[in-house]
């Protein structure tokens, strides 16, 4: 069983590594679900002794991508592959709502020799099985999901669907709540062999910074106390 954590700062990742996560999805802007770092987090990240995962998102709100934001994406895909992460997180849909397997499969040819994740995209499909099955043939090796549900407890019945519809062809990860509180009920609906979860704690913040927009209420920074004790719980559920 093993726990993948997000973050998006050196300090989070710091605090991810140290509490025992197995592998990191690297992002910026976490609030916004996850947009691509920086090329100096990826350097940095890369140094740390478990897999990272870049998120490949050149911005926030929906996943249909111009030309120019695809070919963006590209060149993060490239800077992912030159400072040696273990791999990238993809997603694109249609305006339907369904994956863009034509998108995705050039993306995932051009992130060619990295391990390629499929994020939460998928819960926005129309039919998740499909869309497993779809992710299947693209080249998978996992898909982060929910379950369509804001969280992954209240989706827990689709996500052991999706388990099952992919016959260990790929992965499927659940995330979003993902808690020592959530984790044992999510982890007895189905044999997962991963979990996401953020990790993160509210910390004091300044006012005055707040008031400059230099910080935003209720941001969550990644607690290596709450990694150490989500790892165990999964470990004792494994």
């Amino acid at each position: 069983m093993k726990l993948e954590v997000c973050v998006d700062t050196i300090a989070g990742l710091n605090a991810a590594v140290a509490g025992g996560a197995d592998r990191i999805e690297l992002c910026s802007c976490l609030a916004m679900g996850g947009l691509t770092p920086s090329v100096g987090l990826m350097e940095l990240a890369a140094k740390a002794p478990i897999p990272v995962y870049a998120m490949i998102r050149p911005r926030g709100g929906n996943f249909i991508f111009s030309p120019q934001e695809v070919d963006q994406m590209k060149r993060e895909i490239a800077a992912a592959r030159n400072t040696n992460l273990a791999g990238v997180v993809l997603g694109a849909n249609q305006h339907s709502n369904a994956l863009d397997t034509n998108l995705l499969k050039n993306l995932i040819d051009h992130a060619d020799g990295l391990g390629v994740t499929l994020h939460r995209v998928i819960d926005l499909a129309p039919d998740l099985i499909e869309a497993t099955h779809i992710a299947v043939d693209l080249g998978f090796e996992r898909i982060l999901s929910s379950g369509s549900a804001y969280k992954a407890i209240d989706g827990i019945e689709k996500l052991a669907a999706m388990h099952k519809a992919a016959a260990g062809r790929l992965s499927v990860m659940p995330g979003s709540g993902v808690n020592t509180q959530t984790a044992p009920s999510i982890l007895q609906a189905a044999d997962f062999t991963e979990i996401h979860a953020s990790c993160g704690r509210t910390y004091p913040q300044d006012q005055h910074l707040l008031d400059f927009g230099f910080e935003s209420a209720g941001e969550k920074h990644t607690d290596e106390k709450l990694v150490r004790s989500l790892k165990e719980v999964i470990q004792g559920n494994a």
